[in-house]
């Protein structure tokens, strides 16, 4: 045993083991090593006796690097919905990777480059989808994947996939039950980690952070807010905290903060990110910090349990399903581009994935999609990076794979009663919330960034960029105008797609 473990060395780690002490008890560490100490005895201990499929016994969220001195490889693992970002690339004959973009972008052995075919991608999705990222030869792993390398070659290889079996022989409240049990045992850990004796969380208007708040050991509650009516969730998070008799701060943003925030978020995400949440989440996760290092998130949920208005809609059977956030057409695309490239498909990054989930119900097909490219390429490139940037360290229970493993047996038809979506889930919530919190109809995270955009009193700086010298190296500044004056003069809808146009720009001119 002393050999194997000398021979094996945990070179990179970023998560949180939440199933520690099970796993302590059956490797035989003590559990009241210091953190740092213990999660690289269990990563250690867990490689030597398990190998790759150490990634089965770990609940939690994790990046890993592995070295083998035994047979002479590095592995970098990444967890099986992607909660922790991880990014590679071959430069000067070694292995770059981190779960920070901009270290690897950074490296001087990297030649810097542009990859347009990103660009073109996520001026589609509003997020960086699939493998590629904006950096020529720089790699995302993708959720699940755990890539080898060699010492000249890196092969990248898939160790799970979100399948969904549905199981008709239990009922709606059984299901539920279950969903009640695993949520238990996940925060149970939780409650349990010593090291972490003081936690707060997120909460918005929503099922999913309200059950969590219920149900976990966070003593007080965050949200953020906004003058503008319509937008503002705070007055629905409050009443959930009272009742529930937690703590409530509540974060008021304005727009000249808002606005002064971006550069900072997308300098922070390494990528551009159309998700104008993003930018509210980190004046959030700042916040928190004030009083808090540890905050509780509610993500996972509706990707999970099919919680989005697309979860429902009916496609064309001759449509490709482009996970839930497609925010502009090939057409459009090709009409801003300057330099648009015809055989780059946005189906490109979805089309592996669709052949593999032909035959399933047309909700199990989705939400296959969406936890493979929209939940990690989005939600988690927001929260990982974000949080982070804060000093934050966020904790997302929901996004446990034991939630999911319920989840996947769940039939589709459970799922949705008249205009309400995720009915097991939210069955269970019911356990620890009132009914009308359990089962209020989905907000979202809405951001009043439509109206801010459209404003001239805080616009001047998206305008600026809009119209800049790095705009005209890329984009049609005809239709750019036209797409700019549209969304001015009254089509608010655009907004997304202005909002992603500037992410884009400033990143590039931060990096460039």
């Amino acid at each position: 045993m002393t050999n194997k473990t000398e021979s094996v060395q945990i070179r990179y780690f970023s998560g949180y083991i939440r199933n520690y002490k099970a796993l302590c008890a059956e490797l035989g560490i003590d559990p009241t090593l210091s953190r740092t100490e213990r999660e690289e005895a269990i990563l250690k201990a867990s490689y030597i006796e398990w190998g790759l499929e150490m990634t089965d016994h770990i609940y939690g969220m994790f990046a890993i690097g592995v070295w083998d001195d035994a047979s002479q490889k590095l592995y970098i693992i990444r967890d099986q919905v992607g909660q922790k970002q991880m990014f590679y690339a071959v430069a000067g004959g070694e292995l770059l990777y981190s779960g920070d973009i901009n270290e690897i972008a950074a490296d001087p052995r990297l030649e810097k480059r542009l990859n347009k075919r990103m660009l073109q991608q996520y001026l589609f999705y509003g997020y960086p989808i699939g493998e590629e990222t904006f950096y020529e030869g720089v790699y995302k792993l993708r959720p699940g994947h755990y890539a080898e390398w060699d010492g000249k070659t890196v092969s990248v290889h898939r160790y799970f996939k979100p399948v969904f079996e549905p199981d008709n022989s239990k009922t709606v409240d059984e299901f539920a039950g279950e969903i009640k049990a695993v949520v238990e045992e996940i925060l149970s850990e939780e409650r349990g980690d010593a090291e972490l004796p003081y936690k707060e969380s997120f909460l918005s208007g929503g099922v999913d952070s309200s059950y969590l708040l219920a149900a976990s050991d966070a003593q007080a509650a965050n949200t953020v807010g906004y003058e503008e009516a319509g937008f503002d969730e705070s007055a629905l998070a409050k009443r959930t905290a009272e009742i529930l008799g937690r703590g409530f701060n509540v974060k008021m943003i304005t727009p000249e903060e808002y606005f002064d925030r971006i550069p900072t978020v997308i300098d922070k995400l390494g990528q551009p990110l159309g998700d104008a949440s993003a930018v509210a989440f980190s004046l959030g996760c700042a916040a928190v910090r004030e009083h808090a290092e540890v905050v509780y998130s509610g993500e996972g949920i509706d990707e999970f349990f099919g919680g989005y208005n697309a979860h429902k809609r009916v496609l064309p059977p001759e449509w490709t399903y482009l996970t839930c956030s497609h925010i502009m057409s090939e057409e459009v695309v090709k009409s801003l581009m300057k330099d648009y490239d015809s055989s780059v498909k946005a189906v490109d990054p979805v089309a592996p994935l669709w052949e593999e989930v032909k035959g399933q119900n047309a909700l199990a097909q989705k939400l296959t999609i969406d936890i493979s490219l929209w939940l990690e390429g989005d939600i988690y490139l927001n929260t990982d990076r974000t949080s982070t940037a804060c000093g934050v360290e966020l904790h997302t229970p929901f996004s446990d794979l034991r939630l999911f493993k319920v989840a996947r047996r769940i039939p589709a038809e459970y799922q949705f009663e008249g205009d309400q979506n995720k009915i097991v889930f939210r069955t269970a919530a019911e356990s620890k919330l009132p009914h009308e919190v359990a089962f209020r109809k989905k907000v979202g995270f809405p951001v009043p960034v439509r109206k801010w955009l459209a404003d001239e009193r805080y616009n001047r700086p998206v305008e600026e960029k809009l119209f800049g010298e790095s705009s005209r190296l890329f984009f049609d500044q005809n239709e750019i105008k036209k797409m700019w004056e549209s969304f001015i003069n009254g089509e608010a809808l655009l907004w997304n797609r202005v909002y992603a146009v500037y992410a884009f720009l400033l990143w590039y001119d931060l990096k460039f």
